[in-house]
């Protein structure tokens, strides 16, 4: 069973996600996305897929870019899909995927769910 993680270095909750792994002995594969290896339309579609969620719930709300251009503002899945595609800092993070499950890492608990 490999884990992989979508990471942000220079997160602090991303670092605590991909630290809260390490700690149980498990060495994730690491993706980070914003540097090297970008979401397209459709692995982002797979993810949020597999995270059971609207893609609107992946959105970070307390980003500039979110606050200045889609705060309050009706968009279609795809549509959303397509803006965090060209805006990965919306993406909240770090995304652990484990087969077809996975979870926002955010708050270090929730990865217990693919332990």
């Amino acid at each position: 069973m490999a884990y992989k993680i979508y990471h942000n270095t220079r997160c602090k909750k991303s670092r605590g996600g991909l630290k809260y792994l390490e700690d149980k002995g498990i060495n994730p594969d690491i993706i980070e996305y914003l540097k090297d290896e970008p979401f397209t339309e459709k692995s982002l579609s797979d993810v949020i897929q597999k995270l059971g969620i609207k893609p609107q719930e992946l959105i970070r709300t307390q980003e500039p870019i979110y606050k200045q251009n889609y705060k309050g503002k009706e968009f279609s899945d795809q549509e959303w899909i397509k803006i965090l595609v060209e805006n990965p800092k919306l993406i909240r993070r770090p995304i652990i995927v484990k087969d077809d499950q996975a979870v926002v890492g955010d708050i270090v608990e929730h990865i217990d769910v693919l332990l």
